[in-house]
């Protein structure tokens, strides 16, 4: 007898969907339209199971707006941001849950924006959509990771993308529910941005905040600190001037210096690597490069909740042992372009004359933060070089214009 029912709607399904050809093959032939509107086509399909499914013209396709805000550990939740624009926890605090909401969708698809969140201590949690809190902001733990994605007709012709700042960076651009953050690290997610693209669309421009590529840029970089007194007045003027550096540091002076680090972090300044006792790394071997560079990480990492992924070999030596050891610890190596020689004259004059006689775009400009004359320079050269029109930015975010940078291998510019 079940049989015989199912049989019986099969043919009434088949009847009806050639009725429906039948239908719509005659009003085409005669110079019509379709016999019914998207409205009636969803209506049909809902009532009599899969039907017609709404066409989809390309002036259908019309700009979705993702739209985000994360709850902030101690400060509560956050401005709304969209379509890319940099959501970032205040200093000190972290995300712990997050909204999501999309607009401007086509009426002729169905679907949302979906969202979840990898929880320290918890792992993934469920999906949310449509403006449902999801995290775990009463218990105050920190999101790790996050993923996103279209649902039904929507992820047929949209792409999502989304990235995490973490760890001092934006993570390169996650999809279509891929992780973005480094899930189960323990390392917390401190800002949020995600943008909406036709399918198959190139992703968009991952931009550092501030930055015009079309102008000319400086990387500072400080070695050997940090030195309270001396660093800090680099900081001051970092500051005064709105540019950033790069701070090369010695592992065992961060113990005691933990403050000037942690301000380092919170200018947006680049925190890198030294090594510990300052090592050459060509007579450290594999294992004391490890240790070296491990431990600086870690008393780094305990200062101001970022890990490095840039080295300076000290006194600039490294051979290809070197650099396939720090490969595999995913950490890059970084030289210069412009030697100002500050450590062996003391003289702040001559320091900036090299700087400012020799400067030019994409330049990696060696000082050290433990001389009081660098530090009498770097107040001369930070706003002289502003004024020229120089950016004043980190490495990293000079190198995510100029090609950008692999583990293992070495940098000393990175020219337009």
């Amino acid at each position: 007898m079940l049989a015989e029912v199912g049989n019986m709607k099969s043919i009434k399904w088949k009847i009806l969907r050639r009725i429906g050809a039948f239908v719509l093959a005659a009003a085409l032939v005669a110079g019509g339209q379709p016999f019914c509107s998207c409205a009636d086509e969803a209506a049909a399909e809902e009532e009599i199971g899969p039907g017609i499914i709404p066409k989809v013209k390309p002036e259908d396709l019309t700009p979705l707006v993702v739209s985000y805000s994360t709850y902030q550990d101690s400060v509560g939740w956050s401005e709304v941001k969209a379509d890319n624009d940099p959501l970032k926890v205040q200093t000190g605090s972290f995300a712990s849950a997050i909204r999501m909401t999309v607009s401007g969708q086509p009426e002729v698809l169905k679907g949302t924006l979906a969202y979840q969140v990898n929880i320290t201590g918890k792992g993934w949690l469920d999906w949310g959509e449509n403006d449902v809190e999801i995290g775990a902001a009463p218990e105050q733990l920190p999101i790790e990771a996050v993923a996103m994605k279209f649902t039904d007709r929507l992820a047929e012709y949209y792409d999502i993308y989304y990235s995490v700042w973490e760890n001092g960076a934006w993570t390169e651009w996650a999809m279509n529910g891929t992780a973005a953050g480094a899930e189960g690290s323990g390392i917390r997610v401190e800002g949020l941005r995600a943008a909406a693209v036709l399918k198959g669309a190139e992703p968009p421009e991952m931009k550092p905040e501030g930055i015009d590529p079309t102008k000319p840029m400086v990387a500072l970089t400080f070695d050997d600190g940090p030195s309270t007194p001396v660093t800090t007045r680099i900081l001051d003027s970092l500051e005064a001037n709105g540019g950033r550096a790069t701070f090369f540091m010695v592992g065992n002076r961060v113990p005691g210096t933990q403050a000037v680090v942690q301000r380092m972090n919170a200018l947006r300044c680049e925190v890198a690597n030294h090594t510990y006792e300052h090592k050459y790394l060509t007579k450290a071997g594999d294992a004391g490069i490890r240790s070296q560079v491990g431990l600086t990480n870690q008393k780094i990492t305990e200062a101001c909740g970022v890990t490095p992924t840039l080295v300076r070999p000290p006194g600039g030596f490294y051979n290809q042992a070197s650099l396939d050891t720090l490969g595999s610890m995913g950490m890059a190596a970084v030289m210069w372009d412009i030697d100002t020689l500050d450590w062996k004259t003391r003289n702040a004059q001559n320091t900036i004359n090299v700087v400012l006689n020799q400067v030019k775009d994409g330049d990696i400009v060696l000082m050290h933060d433990i001389y009081s004359t660098s530090a009498d320079a770097a107040e001369v050269i930070i706003p002289e070089l502003v004024n020229r029109g120089y950016q004043l930015i980190t490495v990293s975010e000079m190198a995510q214009y100029r090609g950008g940078i692999q583990a293992g291998h070495v940098y000393n510019r990175f020219r337009p």
